[in-house]
């Protein structure tokens, strides 16, 4: 029998039971029912928005907004925000003075992506898109506001605020969609 390989930094108990260490995310400790739920349960703009609005049904729209496109684009978006599953979703402002956990963000993002098969680094067209879909989200559940970055054309989504549960459903289903059922 060999020996436990030790692993970096402390592990979190996901949803499913499972123990990820984002410190040291390997592929292998990835499951999209984790990703799913966690991500329906985290509100957008760390709840700072009018109504709930869910990142699992950001990512389910932003998925959506490339239904012409092939399924892996449709993908890569639905799951561009996927590692903040492991490490929670740190509004913009904020992540960006925050360079070690932009480092754990990214190689969380790196595990995921070799789990599902994405694109490392994100699609531009889907950055661009992610960037897009700040107007709809600005227009729809904030209060009204001068930004000193404005995001652009909305990308001309209209948000639904799903509860959790339906979310993680709508989430699960999009995901099963585009892989045929093919991940566990």
């Amino acid at each position: 029998m060999g020996a436990v390989m030790a692993r970096n930094g402390d592990w979190l108990q996901t949803f499913t039971g499972g123990k990820f260490w984002p410190l040291d995310p390997r592929p292998e400790d990835v499951d999209i029912r984790d990703i799913a739920h966690a991500l329906s349960l985290q509100c957008r703009f760390g709840g700072h928005c009018l109504r709930f609005y869910s990142v699992a049904e950001h990512c389910v729209l932003l998925a959506g907004s490339f239904r012409d496109c092939h399924t892996a684009v449709q993908l890569d978006a639905l799951m561009h925000d996927a590692a903040e599953a492991y490490c929670a979703d740190v509004p913009r402002p904020l992540k960006r003075f925050l360079p070690s956990y932009a480092e754990t963000e990214a190689g969380v993002m790196r595990a995921i992506a070799t789990a599902f098969g994405l694109h490392e680094p994100m699609l531009a067209a889907v950055k661009e898109a992610d960037n897009r879909i700040l107007a709809d989200e600005k227009a729809q559940n904030l209060a009204p506001l001068d930004w000193d970055l404005e995001p652009g054309p909305a990308l001309g989504v209209t948000l639904q605020f799903w509860s959790p549960a339906e979310a993680e459903q709508k989430f699960l289903w999009v995901f099963h969609e585009l892989t045929s059922g093919a991940w566990r």
